[in-house]
């Protein structure tokens, strides 16, 4: 054997892998919309499996043609919901910062809620505690 056929032939098996994973993570993603998805009925959805197990090939096919448009919405959907989860985890833990605190203290002193010696101690807390 020379260089070039054992090139070509690694080269086609580096192809047939990246072809095999890619239908792999297609395959892992189809049946995770088929279980994310609320409306499609139990039975609905062991048929999917069962075809997906025994025709894999063209049962994804069908699936992403038939379905790929609801399987992007749902998707989407979840990406959205996590992404204002975050947001609103960030926003919790995040607080507020000293100017919004000594604004508070500042409304509190005015109303007459606190003295002066506690608006004091709230903003020397709010700039020690931040800076």
């Amino acid at each position: 054997m020379n260089f070039w056929t054992d090139f070509w032939s690694v080269l086609w098996f580096a192809f047939w892998m990246f072809a095999f994973i890619a239908y792999l993570m297609v395959l892992f993603s189809i049946i995770g919309d088929i279980f994310r998805d609320r409306a499609l009925n139990g039975w609905f959805k062991a048929i999917w499996i069962i075809f997906l197990v025994f025709v894999p090939f063209l049962t994804a096919v069908i699936y992403l043609i038939a379905r790929g448009n609801g399987m992007a919405e749902r998707q989407a959907k979840d990406y959205k919901e996590a992404q204002s989860a975050t947001e609103s985890y960030i926003r919790d833990v995040a607080g507020s910062s000293p100017s919004d605190e000594i604004a508070k203290a500042q409304s509190l002193l005015q109303s007459g809620t606190i003295t002066q010696a506690e608006f004091e101690a709230i903003k020397r807390h709010a700039l020690g505690a931040h800076s």
